[in-house]
């Protein structure tokens, strides 16, 4: 009596089941999705703007001010920093180089200054090594003469209060332009950190059910 032998094909390999595949893109999206809100949560720029300047940019003053100031919205490093002021007739009415103290940036103007327009020229180094530049102008209606005492300004009652406030003195204010985060926002942390705990279970839960 014969025996009928049966013949077994061989084993191929297996492929990477479906249910593994989603596994590893539905880490992959939360992963995704980690990395958006860590991006979003990160400041907006770190580097200083300028938030106020005395004069103003395109004000009229009576007369040319002893010092031009620049107040930005976080500290400046004094290394880079410098101011230079243009005359109506393009000479350089700067005084020496520009004082930095905290937040302003002070530079003294040369005690002959004539009636017209002028130039301020800047660049300043933030905290972060960061250089900014810009310029902005104004115009001084009179001119002012060595040992000579500008007339008072005298206002009526119809004028108007100024809308830019003149920077303090004080290098211990608070800047005026709003601050952003230093840090990532531990919510956005903690939203991606959930997300990817929700589709990790998920995915469990449904690699399961296709057993």
């Amino acid at each position: 009596m014969t025996r009928l032998t049966r013949l077994t094909r061989p084993t191929r390999l297996t492929r990477p089941t479906r249910p593994t595949r989603a596994l590893a893109l539905v880490l992959g999206l939360g992963f995704a999705v980690l990395a958006c809100l860590a991006v979003g949560a990160l400041p907006a720029s770190a580097h200083d703007v300028l938030s106020a300047t005395e004069p103003a940019d395109g004000s009229t003053v009576e007369v040319a001010p002893d010092t031009v100031q620049l107040t930005f919205s976080d500290e400046v490093v004094a290394l880079g920093t410098e101011v230079q002021v243009i005359g109506p007739a393009g000479e350089p009415m700067s005084d020496g180089p520009a004082v930095v103290v905290g937040q302003l940036v002070s530079q003294a103007l040369v005690p002959e200054r004539p009636a017209g327009s002028y130039t301020v020229v800047w660049r300043a180094t933030s905290a972060d090594g960061h250089p900014t530049s810009g310029e902005l102008t104004f115009t001084a209606s009179t001119a002012r003469a060595p040992g000579v005492v500008p007339p008072p300004v005298v206002k009526t009652p119809t004028d108007a209060p100024s809308a830019t406030a003149a920077p303090s003195d004080d290098p211990t204010d608070e800047p005026t332009a709003p601050q952003a985060p230093d840090d990532i926002a531990p919510w956005a942390l903690a939203a991606g950190a959930g997300a990817i705990v929700a589709l990790t279970a998920a995915a469990v839960w449904w690699i399961r059910r296709q057993r």
